[in-house]
C-alpha cells in the first residue's frame, strides 16, 4: 500500500433501497468496502450530474446493486497503487466508466479503480475545474469532435444545443461558439439568457419550438445540426430542421428514449445523426480531450462564473438531486468532499 494507513471508514453518501424507496445519507463506510481493486484515490471533489441523480433515487438502469456510493466523476490524488503508471502523490481525475454506477464513486472521500479508468490531470487544471468540466464537459468536447468528424463546418448554418442551460448544453454552447460555429440555445428556462449569451449562444429559442414540429416528415431546413441532450421529439424535430449534409451529435434522454421520426431526413438531406457516449472512451481520446480542455484558458476563465459552476458540500446534495430530477438546475454543480 505505498506506505499509506488506511483509516478504518471513510465519509461517503450512501444510498439505499428499502422496499422500493431510496434513503439517502453521508455516513461513514467502513474501509474494507472498497473494491480490491489497483489504485486508491483520495477525492477532493466529484460533481453532480443527471446519471448520479438517478443512481441517487434507486434506478436499477443506472444501479444495481445497494447500498451504493454514486458519482460518475471523481478528481483527488493517489494515495496507494498497484500499478506501475502511477504513485502515491500523483494528480488523477476519474469519469465514466463504471464509476458512480456499480463501483463505488466519487461522492466519498475515496474511491478504488482499475488504472485504465484514470487520467493524469493536465498541469494547470486544478481538482475544482476538472470537476466543473466532468463529465458534462469531456461529452461536450466529444460532440463537438463528431460534429468536426462529420464535416460540420461554421459555414453550414447556426448549430442548435438544446437543453442548453443543463452541464453537458451549457458546456456545448461555450465550446461550439469558441470554435466559431453561431450557436442557437434552445432552453426552457428564459431566466438563463444572459448566461447563455456569456458562454456565447448568439440567440435563443424556446424549448417547445423542436418538438412542435410534430409528425411532419420534415421541416424547413434552418439549422446545420447541433448538439442535443434532451432526445425524444426534441431531438427529432432537430433532425427534420437539419440542412443537407448536416449532423446532430446526441448524448441525452431526459425528453424521451422514443425518436419520433421517418427515415426521411437521413435519406433526403442526408443529415446525419451520431451517438456520443463518453462512458467507453479509451485512455488515448481521455488524455488528448482533457488536454485540450486543459489548455483552453478562454474555457477555463468561463467556469469562474458563479450562474455556470456552484459548489457544495455532501451534505449539500440532498436538495440538489431533486432539482436536477425536476430540471430546475443550470450549468454545473460541484461537489466539495
Amino acid at each position: 500500500m505505498d506506505g499509506f494507513v488506511a483509516p478504518t471508514s471513510y465519509r461517503a453518501l450512501r444510498v439505499d433501497v428499502q422496499d422500493g424507496v431510496a434513503h439517502r445519507e453521508v455516513a461513514a463506510v467502513p474501509w474494507e468496502t472498497l473494491p480490491d481493486l489497483d489504485v486508491t484515490v483520495r477525492v477532493s471533489h466529484s460533481s453532480l450530474n443527471y446519471k448520479d441523480a438517478l443512481s441517487a433515487t434507486g434506478n436499477r438502469g443506472v444501479t444495481r446493486r445497494f447500498p451504493h456510493t454514486p458519482g460518475i466523476d471523481a478528481a483527488g490524488t493517489v494515495v496507494a497503487s498497484r500499478d506501475p503508471r502511477f504513485a502515491p502523490g500523483d494528480a488523477v481525475l476519474c469519469t465514466g466508466y463504471d464509476l458512480g454506477m456499480d463501483t463505488p464513486g466519487g461522492m466519498a472521500e475515496y474511491v478504488r479503480v482499475p488504472a485504465d479508468w484514470l487520467v493524469r490531470r493536465p498541469p494547470g487544471l486544478d481538482a475544482f475545474t476538472a470537476m466543473a468540466l466532468g463529465t458534462a464537459g469531456f461529452t461536450a468536447a466529444l460532440a463537438l469532435d463528431r460534429l468536426r468528424a462529420a464535416g460540420v463546418e461554421p459555414s453550414l448554418g447556426p448549430l442548435v444545443v438544446t437543453g442548453a442551460s443543463g452541464g453537458v448544453g451549457s458546456l456545448a454552447v461555450a465550446l461550439l461558439a469558441r470554435a466559431g460555429f453561431e450557436v442557437v440555445a434552445s432552453t426552457g428556462k428564459p431566466g438563463a439568457a444572459p448566461l447563455l449569451s456569456r458562454l456565447g449562444a448568439a440567440r435563443l429559442i424556446p424549448r417547445e419550438e423542436l418538438g412542435a414540429v410534430g409528425d411532419r416528415p420534415l421541416a424547413p431546413a434552418a439549422y446545420a445540426g447541433g448538439v442535443d441532450t434532451v432526445g425524444g421529439a426534441t431531438l427529432a424535430g432537430l433532425l427534420k430542421s437539419t440542412v443537407v449534409g448536416g449532423a446532430v451529435a446526441a448524448c441525452g434522454l431526459v425528453g424521451g428514449a422514443e425518436l419520433p421520426l421517418t427515415v426521411f431526413p437521413f435519406i433526403l438531406r442526408g443529415v446525419a445523426l451520431m451517438g456520443v457516449t463518453s462512458q467507453h472512451a479509451n485512455a488515448a481520446v481521455r488524455d488528448q480531450v482533457w488536454g485540450r480542455l486543459a489548455a483552453d484558458a478562454g474555457l477555463l476563465s468561463l467556469l469562474a462564473d458563479g450562474d455556470l459552476v456552484r459548489h457544495v458540500p455532501l451534505e449539500g446534495l440532498e436538495a440538489e438531486i431533486g432539482a436536477i430530477l425536476a430540471g430546475r438546475v443550470t450549468g454545473r454543480v460541484v461537489v466539495t468532499i
